[in-house]
């Protein structure tokens, strides 16, 4: 029996902040679906707040245990619950994870080095060593690290293999070098495992540690061991080449399903998609549009950051307001700057431009639904999970050729009828909006064409099958 031990900072239904919680939300269920009872899941992530008053009925306390970082001596409690077969772990302690928010505090290098300590102490106190550790994202680096530097001599933990993925190499955990000892009980000797141009880097020392390394997109792993993509890290990535692959995430298509989803006006298929204009009629409401079925709206739903290509949304979106009946609207929140820009926008076409500053899952849905085309002109995407989501909805994907939207958006081929979106190269904002005008042009005066490229859209598959066998032959064969 294959047993597996995913370790993350969060996972749906418990918690979510972006991508990282649909993976392991859906990814450990997947396998476990495709392997049965010739598997053993499991997932651990750190129990907040929001988890213990939502689903304080369905988790249970089973052991107490003390996890020792340095000369600390920190309580810790490890809960538990069932869902589809997979057993998520819950690592409690009020001090480290009961904060308003789960990133972006001071001590967030404490706090995750804790959390990777007590993944550790956790196999112990519930019996349960994997066959592999998979650690997701910086957050649970230190579990690879301490794995491979402290834990490797000990008979129990010797032939624990790990996997880490890397979803977004952005981010990586840096902090100084003289907190080495004091915070992640580390000491010299362990220098080369994680010092990176003078800094901690916590990301680079899993990478290190690791038997092997995946990230979410094979485009995504191609563009992180170049300079321009990698933020730094190519040189490490190189060395580590060998080890390194990339597999495209995969969606949970119960969730995301315009033939399902209670959370849309209408239910439809890509055999009957009637329904789909029933979406459109309650976005525009959403949005205070006037119904209009001929105009088309453009959808984005999306962080406010800059790798997100809104700078080159910000060079072009009045020109298109000016020269086309489009209509625009935005659903996420982020940099201020960002923010501040569309909320004027919004102030001063307020007919064609409708801008929700908040992250509302259900709400969303009504925005991939409802909009005739969604618009993703990332700089960078590791996967990007919102161009499949789209997808789901009969909602025509328009992204920049990047990660795993090169990967997953295949332009539409007026020829063949072939492709499943709009596609554009060069990060230019131009360049996007010529490709906005080809999709508009297209919904406009085609409509058979437009009809047949919804039902391919809808048709690609973006379940986790494929991507969850890849992950199972990289489990067997470490």
């Amino acid at each position: 029996m294959l047993k597996i031990l995913y370790a993350a900072s969060e996972a749906l239904p418990y918690t979510s902040t972006g991508g990282l919680a649909d993976v392991m939300g859906s990814l450990p269920k997947a396998v476990k679906k495709e392997l049965g009872d010739n598997c053993d899941v499991r997932v651990v992530i750190p129990l907040y707040p929001a988890i213990r008053r939502k689903f304080a009925e369905e988790i249970e306390l089973i052991a107490e245990v003390n996890v020792k970082l340095a000369w600390r001596n920190q309580y810790c409690g490890i809960w538990r619950a069932v869902s589809d077969g997979v057993t998520f772990y819950f690592i409690d302690n009020e001090y480290y994870f009961n904060r308003p928010v789960l990133y972006g505090n001071y001590d967030d290098g404490e706090r995750f080095a804790y959390f990777g300590k007590a993944v550790l102490e956790m196999m112990a106190a519930v019996d349960f060593y994997p066959d592999v550790l998979h650690a997701n994202d910086w957050q649970s680096a230190t579990a690879v690290i301490y794995l491979k530097r402290k834990y490797a001599y000990n008979e129990l933990y010797k032939n624990i293999r790990t996997l880490f993925t890397i979803h977004n190499i952005d981010y990586q955990g840096i902090y100084d070098y003289s907190i080495l000892g004091d915070v992640f009980e580390l000491a010299e000797w362990d220098r080369s495992t994680v010092e990176y141009n003078g800094c901690i880097n916590l990301l680079k020392g899993a990478i290190v540690c690791s038997d092997r390394v995946s990230t979410v997109s094979s485009r995504y792993a191609d563009e992180i061991l170049t300079e321009y993509f990698a933020s730094g890290l190519h040189h490490i990535l190189r060395a580590s080449r060998e080890k390194l692959c990339g597999i495209v995430n995969g969606l949970d298509v119960d969730y995301y399903s315009a033939e399902k989803d209670p959370e849309i006006a209408a239910n439809y298929t890509a055999e009957d998609l009637s329904g789909k204009a029933l979406c459109k009629a309650e976005l525009e409401d959403v949005c205070g549009f006037s119904h209009e079925p001929e105009v088309p709206i453009i959808a984005m739903v999306s962080r406010l950051a800059a790798h997100k290509g809104f700078d080159l949304v910000r060079r072009v979106i009045e020109e298109l307001l000016n020269e086309t009946n489009m209509r625009f609207a935005l659903l996420g929140t982020g940099e201020f700057e960002l923010e501040d820009f569309f909320s004027n926008l919004a102030a001063r076409y307020p007919d064609r431009v409708c801008v929700k500053l908040e992250y509302n899952k259900s709400l969303s849905k009504k925005f991939y639904a409802g909009a005739d085309m969604f618009l993703m002109p990332s700089k960078s995407e590791p996967c990007g999970l919102a161009q499949m989501i789209a997808s789901r909805y009969a909602t025509v994907p328009i992204v920049r050729e990047c990660g795993g939207l090169y990967d997953t958006i295949h332009a539409y081929n007026q020829y063949t009828g072939e492709g499943n979106g709009f596609s554009f190269t060069n990060y230019n904002a131009h360049e996007m909006k010529e490709v906005i005008q080809l999709a508009m042009n297209l919904y406009s005066s085609r409509k058979s064409e437009w009809k047949q490229l919804m039902e391919n859209v809808m048709k690609v598959d973006f379940s986790w099958s494929v991507s969850a066998k890849k992950y199972i032959d990289i489990y067997t064969e470490m």
